[in-house]
């Protein structure tokens, strides 16, 4: 399509609670939208990276200066530009995988929207409901951990996954399956938190038949990951080590995870992210949508892609109300464990505009 313009658009949206990791606190989202103007729509993409660079080497203030520098000039420089060619447009710049995904997010969604077509349905979403996970912070105290589980549970969430690091992993685990019982499905979530040296700690979470240990080690170190799968019960699944199809192929081969999170914004967009997906149940491994704190725009186009058939184990795509107390979109509300798949064109949602405004922090037009 011909594009006539990008905005990058700066917003500030407050957490509903402080979301600890075992890289940092988060009490409020420093987020980057993009919307991509052409001659017959615009469409709507968001950035999660973070505001410094911990979660991986990308943060805010780099992706709008790395998309305003060079990857907007360079796709400006072609006559056309759809979704499937920005990729090829911008290899030459290494990295940025982030910046690159929510450019050819907002031109797919504008692209799908010009056409009447859903997200979902180019994706290959088979599905028009999918369960919801949500991710559990490391808290100050297991009492404090256990009235939040149990929150969640009451929320009627069908999975629960606990963030954890040293000091803070075999106890939680354990207090919440004495107080909620084996029956709920139960994960963990490392984010590099651990070494090689730690492989018995984590052989302690095996009794606890959790769904999967998730990124235990550095994002690097996939023979550590291979090796520490032969020395744990509980499956391995890789998050920040999966960065392409290609990656997720050589981890699998390696016998490094059995299962794989695709986060869409780590793999720079949504047609890598099917490609993996597509890597992933050409090898039996079963796959499930991460989250990265999303609004609501990048949560519907989050909903679409696990609604694919790969995705057999519930994401982390949370309702809007898990993370804000007002969402920039109308807000995604848990149905007995599901939410719905959007079906309007694109992306098939639309921030509001007054609550738009109350949060922007900037506007920048490039034209093309």
């Amino acid at each position: 399509m011909k594009l006539t313009g990008i905005e990058l658009r700066r917003i500030r949206m407050p957490l509903v609670a402080p979301f600890r990791t075992s890289f940092g606190t988060e009490t409020e989202r420093d987020i980057l939208l993009l919307r991509a103007v052409g001659d017959d729509a615009a469409g709507w993409g968001e950035c999660v990276a973070m505001s410094d660079p911990l979660y991986s080497s990308e943060y805010v203030e780099g992706a709008a200066d790395v998309l305003r520098r060079y990857l907007v000039p360079a796709l400006g420089a072609r006559p056309e530009a759809d979704a499937t060619a920005v990729a090829p447009a911008l290899h030459r710049f290494k990295g940025h995988r982030m910046a690159k995904a929510v450019l050819e997010t907002a031109i797919l969604d504008a692209e799908l929207r010009a056409e009447g077509r859903t997200f979902a349905r180019e994706l290959g979403a088979v599905h028009d409901r999918v369960p919801c996970g949500v991710s559990v912070g490391i808290m100050n105290s297991i009492p404090e951990l256990l009235e939040a589980v149990g929150g969640y549970l009451d929320e009627g969430y069908v999975r629960i996954k606990l963030k954890i690091e040293p000091g803070w992993d075999v106890e939680p685990v354990r207090a919440v399956r004495d107080r909620f019982g084996d029956e709920i499905l139960l994960q963990v979530d490392a984010n590099t938190a651990y070494t090689r040296a730690d492989a018995a700690v984590l052989a302690a979470l095996d009794p606890f038949d959790l769904l999967l240990i998730e990124q235990p080690l550095d994002e690097e170190d996939i023979l550590g990951h291979a090796d520490l799968a032969k020395r744990v019960r509980t499956p391995i699944c890789l998050d920040e080590s999966i960065v392409s199809a290609k990656a997720a192929a050589d981890a699998i081969r390696l016998g490094a995870c059995s299962i794989v999170n695709i986060k869409p914004g780590r793999v720079g967009g949504y047609l890598e992210a099917r490609r993996i997906h597509d890597v992933c149940v050409a090898a039996g491994i079963p796959v499930w949508c991460g989250g990265m704190l999303e609004t609501g725009l990048g949560r519907a186009a989050n909903v679409a892609l696990a609604a694919l058939p790969g995705f057999t184990l519930p994401g982390d795509t949370s309702a809007s109300g898990r993370y804000y107390r007002t969402d920039v979109t109308e807000p995604f509300v848990l149905d007995h464990g599901h939410l719905p798949v959007p079906t309007g064109p694109g992306i098939g949602i639309e921030p509001l505009p007054e609550v738009l405004a109350e949060i922007t922090m900037s506007t920048e037009w490039l034209p093309l």
